[in-house]
């Protein structure tokens, strides 16, 4: 939903057409992204225009790359105390 809303507003039943999902699918992962703060929506006369929020998703993926970043750090400490352990070099699987 967010990859279809990236370049503008774009009404539900687009949404959930180009999604392939039914209206009350889409309507349900409209609303949820629109709870979390991902999407922002715009009544126009009878319609609900949904655009993505820019901001917020980047602040969503600050907090995956921090998240992503101490998790490789973590693997590359691990990886590092497991090189330096006795009889674990030269060993072949």
């Amino acid at each position: 939903m967010l990859r279809l809303a990236r370049d503008g507003e774009r009404t539900a039943s687009e949404l959930a057409e180009a999604a392939g999902l039914s209206p009350s699918a889409a309507s349900q992962h409209l609303k949820l992204l629109k709870d979390v703060g991902l999407m922002h929506v715009r009544v126009d006369a009878k319609r609900r225009l949904y655009r993505v929020d820019f901001e917020r998703l980047a602040q969503v993926r600050a907090v995956f790359d921090e998240l992503w970043s101490d998790q490789l750090d973590a693997l590359k400490r691990r990886a590092e105390a497991g090189a330096r352990r006795p009889g674990r070099q030269g060993r072949s699987a």
